[in-house]
């Protein structure tokens, strides 16, 4: 992490852990009736009265989710709420509340900490969820932050990943790849950085697909959209892994088969120069980068008039029987099981 020498630097150890919690989460503010009980006392409480209620926690850790080396704090701060919400989403639900905790090693000043939690408090007021709680502690090892996201959902509109019918389409937001090739471009420039630390980062003409990486976003307006269109999906996920993980898991969950189809993958065109400069096939991107926090579900062919002129959503293929396998049908009409190949957190 490079640091300004002239910055002004609090020790951690000048507030205590109880001055610290006061300090960051002073300007967290309400916004739902069930956010009963907030930050200050032994747990936060809430009250969703009939409502089903999700819950989902996501841990990023130095080193293996993120590099400070060019991973801003308030970009940090504000992911770490993104994956969270995306989880949320993915569930058809509403995303109400979330808490934060963090272990933190005394190389981080006050200021440092006060910029992660910037980006918390701006993703908060961005997708209307209230910060109620949290806990903070030291590390030995670098930072580590922990997200858990509280949603609702109302009426019976939750959305599980095996809930898919055979010839259910498959479809998918936004375009894909983008925050993978966005990662292998500030991965090059930091190594020109190591060897020459004089030397500015060329970064012109990668803004989309370095933003997708380092600021993504979770796709809430898509929920509202399927919502306004009347189609709820008969089954959803949000791709985190990479592509082919979770065509994956949607077909072994709702015990079906699939076609994906190459040509119909959405990419970005700055997704396809940056893959032709690195000499990586953009198809493989799309189905095994990760973190592109787009949302994969199914619907039935019935709701295809629905969704079939929006721009934000692409039918990329259909669900078949069990029996007849998960395939990729290339461009050459030549078709190819999907395997996950997407990142694999216990890989030696």
């Amino acid at each position: 992490m490079i640091e300004d020498k002239n910055q002004q630097r609090t020790q951690l150890s000048d507030l205590g852990e109880f001055g610290l919690i006061d300090h960051l989460t002073k300007n967290f503010k309400v916004s739902h009736k069930s956010t009963v009980k907030t930050i200050g006392d032994d747990a936060a409480v809430l009250d969703f009265k009939d409502k089903k209620i999700v819950v989902t926690t996501d841990l990023l850790l130095e080193g293996v989710h993120f590099d400070l080396s060019y991973m801003p704090l308030k970009h940090l701060g504000y992911k770490a709420v993104i994956v969270n919400l995306s989880d949320v989403y993915a569930m058809n639900a509403k995303a109400t509340q979330i808490t934060v905790s963090i272990a933190v090693s005394n190389r981080f000043p006050l200021e440092a900490l006060e910029d992660l939690y910037a980006g918390i408090e701006t993703a908060a007021k961005v997708y209307n969820i209230d910060v109620v709680g949290g806990d903070t502690t030291s590390s030995t090892t670098g930072l580590l932050i922990s997200v858990t996201a509280i949603g609702e959902i109302d009426n019976d509109n939750e959305v599980y990943r095996d809930g898919a019918k055979s010839s259910d389409l498959l479809v998918v937001s936004g375009d894909l790849g983008a925050a993978y090739m966005g990662l292998q471009v500030l991965e090059r420039e930091k190594e020109v950085y190591k060897v020459n630390p004089n030397s500015q980062p060329d970064l012109e003409g990668y803004s989309y697909i370095i933003e997708r990486q380092l600021k993504p976003e979770a796709r809430k307006d898509i929920i509202k959209l399927l919502k306004d269109l009347k189609v709820k999906p008969s089954s959803m996920i949000d791709i985190s892994d990479g592509l082919s993980s979770e065509i994956i898991h949607l077909c072994k969950q709702s015990k079906l088969g699939c076609d994906l189809y190459e040509e119909k993958i959405p990419l970005d065109p700055q997704v396809i120069s940056t893959c032709e400069e690195f000499n990586i096939d953009s198809t493989t991107v799309a189905l095994n980068g990760g973190e592109d926090y787009e949302l994969l579900f199914t619907v039935s062919q019935d709701d295809y008039p629905k969704i079939k002129a929006n721009p934000n959503l692409t039918v990329i293929g259909y669900m078949k029987e069990e029996q007849a396998g998960i395939h990729l049908v290339t461009r050459a009409d030549a078709k190819i099981p999907i395997k996950a190949q997407g990142w694999k957190n216990f890989n030696a």
